[in-house]
């Protein structure tokens, strides 16, 4: 990955912490989420980046 990567950015709704990710280095359309949903993502880390190994159209494409 050649591209630098935009920061995330951290922010409030209703009163929560939410964390927002760019999505394909795009600011218009970030992902965002809370607290839950975050240590949801780090317990089933190893799950997400096997799912993206095996299904990224570009890392087929290279190989």
């Amino acid at each position: 990955m050649s591209e630098e990567k935009i920061p995330a950015t951290i922010g409030e709704y209703k009163g929560n912490a939410i964390i927002s990710l760019p999505v394909s280095g795009s600011t218009k359309y970030p992902f965002t989420f809370g607290v839950n949903k975050a240590k949801a993502i780090l317990e089933y880390l190893d799950d997400i980046k096997k799912f993206v190994e095996e299904n990224d159209k570009k890392v087929e494409e290279e190989n």
